[in-house]
């Protein structure tokens, strides 16, 4: 089937979804965030909270823009809109707003597992093939892309990580605790092992993450698939559900053996990222597996040699978020424009140095490429206060820009590339909770049980 009849299917077959969806930009009660005023010129940029602080990189680079076009005398500007709330509660927002044909909204910045929902219900439009040039790292390249088209840029990129505790190690007597190369599972265990054999005070497991029921148990349950299943995308090229029985068995065992009680914080069955982040930061574990965006933050926590970071055990998740174009926006000539320049190989290297994973691979390797925008480096805290403690390297990137995090990025594996990825990601959490229960199931009846609901869920 052609590009062109593929997409229109899709998005008659979701079209009827997204009448269900709550309504964003309402002057009601409704409780979505209502979009200001347009004023003529306006660009208008839709987006989650900007994970570095007050006054944040992405309104310094939009700041930046504006100041070009001033000097220009183009008439353009564009405007940074929050949206409130968690990545679900936005993206029922953003699908809500431009289902109902509003233009309040010019630009939108996409978790990069929504771009082929948006895509394929015509809510975002195609973009020059240019912006997706050789200097963007591949796999985050191909989160752009759907259906033979590229719908989007990507912003910043996202990518699981491992972080630790170099002094947990050390009074463990390990003798080697730079873990740069990154540690197997097995080494993982043993590491884990030899600290539960020194307790620190306050130490009370080995590792900790997300597996409370929602994004973050899809992410750590994809992780353990891929590495025991290489290659396996439960998805094929249109979205549609392509698994084995004999494949998610294998899945689940991987999944079962990262999350023993041995090893796991008993809170992680509970926790979401602020949690984690806080059970690590007390000492409760010595190993954590988190974003790059908590890096400039436990750097603060944990300041000299006391806090080291490597890629995780097997594969990881890639994450980020994409800018893609409205279909209604009425200056999509001039919002596209915007969007090369906040992805461009500048932009992305101040994003890199106030503590985004950067989505071009010149903002890790090429010294020449410098910040052009004032007070690029972040406070090293969520708020945005105190001063800045992140190590860096002698062309002021982090320190583990380009021996982990770009390594991370080039070995990610993607979550399932789907229109119906909402339908997904709640259907494989559910299923999965009973992994996590009092008396769970064996691994196949599981797989069995979440091929059954995969199958309902996802047109096969």
């Amino acid at each position: 089937m052609s590009a062109g009849p593929r997409r229109r299917r899709l998005a008659l077959l979701l079209a009827p979804l997204l009448l269900l969806l709550p309504t964003a930009c309402t002057d009601g009660g409704g409780g979505g965030p209502v979009a200001p005023a347009a004023v003529p010129g306006d660009i208008v940029v839709a987006s989650g909270r900007d994970v570095t602080g007050r006054n944040g990189i992405r309104q310094r680079l939009i700041d930046a823009w504006n100041a070009g076009q001033e000097k220009a005398g183009t008439g353009y500007r564009a405007r940074l809109v929050e949206l409130p709330g968690n990545a679900d509660e936005q993206r029922s927002q953003l699908l809500g707003a431009l289902q109902s044909g509003s233009s309040a909204y010019d630009v939108v910045n996409l978790d990069v597992t929504w771009v082929p929902e948006f895509a394929a219900a015509g809510l975002i439009r195609p973009l020059p093939r240019t912006l997706l040039d050789d200097d963007v790292v591949a796999p985050v390249a191909s989160t752009a892309r759907w259906d033979g088209e590229v719908y989007a840029a990507p912003f910043n990129s996202d990518v699981g990580l491992l972080y630790y505790r170099s002094d947990h190690l050390r009074r463990a007597d390990v003798e080697q605790p730079d873990l740069t190369a990154g540690p197997g599972w097995p080494e993982l265990k043993k590491l884990i092992t030899a600290v539960g054999d020194h307790k620190p005070g306050g130490y009370e497991e080995g590792w900790t993450t997300q597996l409370a029921p929602y994004e973050g148990r899809t992410v750590n349950a994809v992780e353990a698939f891929a590495s025991a299943v290489p290659g396996l995308a439960l998805t094929d090229e249109d979205g549609h559900y392509d698994a084995s029985v004999e494949e998610l068995t294998e899945g689940i065992t991987e999944l079962r053996r990262r999350t023993e009680a041995s090893y796991l914080l008993p809170d992680a069955f509970h926790s979401d990222e602020a949690a984690s982040l806080g059970d690590f930061t007390a000492g409760r574990t010595t190993f954590l597996r988190h974003w790059p965006y908590v890096y400039p933050a436990l750097h603060q926590a944990f300041p000299d040699d006391r806090l080291g970071v490597t890629t995780l055990p097997g594969r990881a998740v890639l994450g980020g978020q994409n800018l893609a174009v409205t279909a209604a926006s009425e200056r999509a000539a001039k919002a596209t424009d915007l969007i090369g320049y906040l992805t461009g190989r500048q932009s992305e290297r101040c994003l890199l140095d106030a503590g985004f994973a950067a989505t071009r691979t010149s903002a890790y390797t090429d010294d020449a490429v410098r910040c052009a925008v004032g007070a690029a480096t972040p406070s090293a805290a969520p708020t945005g206060e105190g001063a800045d403690t992140v190590p860096r390297d002698a062309a002021g990137r982090p320190r583990y820009a380009a021996r982990v995090l770009l390594p991370a990025l080039r070995r990610a594996v993607h979550r399932p590339r789907t229109p119906w990825y909402g339908a997904f990601t709640q259907t494989f959490t559910t299923e999965l909770g009973a992994l996590f229960a009092d008396d769970p199931p064996g691994d196949a009846e599981l797989a069995e049980r979440l091929d059954e609901a995969l199958g309902r869920a996802l047109p096969r």
